[in-house]
């Protein structure tokens, strides 16, 4: 099997499971870490340990840590929780239309609702238009909303240059970054970023599904998404899970340790795969200087869903459009949001790696590849 959709998911590692297969089964790991008995402080100090690590790793504070659900849970708290919370600092938020749907559903709901959003247009290397940026930003601006990487074409944000113009035009305006794809693979100290908010994933960093992070910078309000006993300081309440705070934990611990090398190696993949498929008159759509992680690439005569299902007779597994997305939509939004024609974008097909993805999976991947174009040559 070659796996070339860890945009959509990743596999757990054998340690994450080990882990929660040992923790289900002890003896005094599995209680509330609100109970005031021993069996609750164990649970609690196991708890706190994995926010501790997980802070460390983000170069933030414990204490700026939440856990979620997921990143959709994270995204939907710090976008909706932040504009409710602080109305007399802005109505007006700005975006582009090729964030996530967590992000883009969101927005819709919170214009309904009175709040201006304001969506700078992306350009076919999926950046923002700084221009049309900074004329966007005035003083009833109060939230930013960005994507670190794009989870279809891995194009980078220029996050620096937006901070700056931020900062140009309106300092208290706040920043929200949506991190999913960009955690384990980019340096990330968000004491020194400039952001506000941002939102992780589990499940794309090889923990399990259902376990979030949110981080939300010591000072910044938000109102809370879920209430109920007032876990997390008010902020998320709900039985805390020691078990899945300790997973993202040893997940991202392990994601973070040689990211560097990790890089290279993905590097060399994506760069083969990129000669290759030329060679081949497939079209790049990822911009060159995009994550090596995610590589987006029209087949020429082959619409998407015809190059997913022929690969996968090979068990090559690979994705047409957002997973969130796949089952609803035909075209890519992201790639016309980018100005690529729908030709182009119906024959779509976005690769995604990870550290554990290897050059012999690359050349068999181009292999079969070949193979499937003479099958349908002999065909025609």
């Amino acid at each position: 099997m070659i796996y070339f959709d860890n945009s959509a998911t990743t596999k757990p590692l054998p340690e994450v499971a080990k882990l929660m297969y040992e923790d289900m089964l002890s003896e005094d790991s599995w209680g509330n870490p609100g109970s005031l008995h021993e069996l609750g402080t164990i649970a609690y100090k196991s708890y706190i340990n994995a926010k501790e690590d997980i802070a460390k790793c983000f170069s933030c504070r414990e204490q700026e840590i939440y856990f979620t659900s997921c990143a959709t849970e994270s995204a939907n708290t710090a976008i909706t929780g932040y504009m409710r919370r602080n109305k007399r600092l802005g109505r007006t938020i700005i975006s582009t239309k090729t964030e996530h749907k967590a992000t883009l559903e969101v927005l819709e709901r919170l214009a309904s609702e009175g709040c201006t959003v304001k969506y700078i247009s992306v350009g076919r290397d999926g950046k923002p238009n700084l221009d049309e940026l900074s004329n966007a930003i005035d003083g009833d601006t109060a939230l930013l909303c960005f994507t670190h990487v794009n989870n279809e074409t891995g194009s980078i944000l220029p996050l620096n240059e937006i901070i700056d113009i931020k900062n140009s035009k309106n300092r208290q305006a706040v920043i929200y970054l949506d991190c999913v794809q960009s955690v384990g693979k980019l340096p990330i100290n968000l004491s020194k970023m400039g952001v506000e908010l941002a939102s992780f994933s589990g499940h794309k960093i090889h923990s399990i599904k259902g376990n979030g992070v949110l981080y939300v910078k010591n000072g910044v309000k938000i109102d809370p998404f879920i209430l109920g006993g007032g876990q997390q300081n008010g902020m998320r309440s709900g039985t805390e899970s020691p078990l899945l705070a300790r997973s993202f934990a040893l997940a991202l611990q392990d994601a973070t340790s040689n990211m560097d090398d990790h890089y290279a190696s993905v590097k060399e993949i994506n760069d083969y795969l990129r000669t290759e498929l030329v060679k081949r008159k497939a079209i790049i759509m990822s911009p060159d200087d995009a994550l090596p992680y995610v590589l987006n690439v029209s087949f020429d005569g082959f619409e998407s869903e015809t190059m997913l299902h022929c690969l996968e007779r090979y068990k090559i597994y690979v994705s047409t459009i957002s997973a969130c997305s796949s089952k609803s939509k035909k075209y890519s939004y992201v790639l016309e949001a980018m100005g690529i024609d729908r030709k182009q974008s119906a024959n779509a097909v976005r690769l995604s790696f990870s550290r554990f993805n290897t050059m012999d999976e690359a050349r068999e991947f181009v292999e079969k590849l070949d193979e499937i174009y003479a099958l349908f040559s002999l065909r025609k």
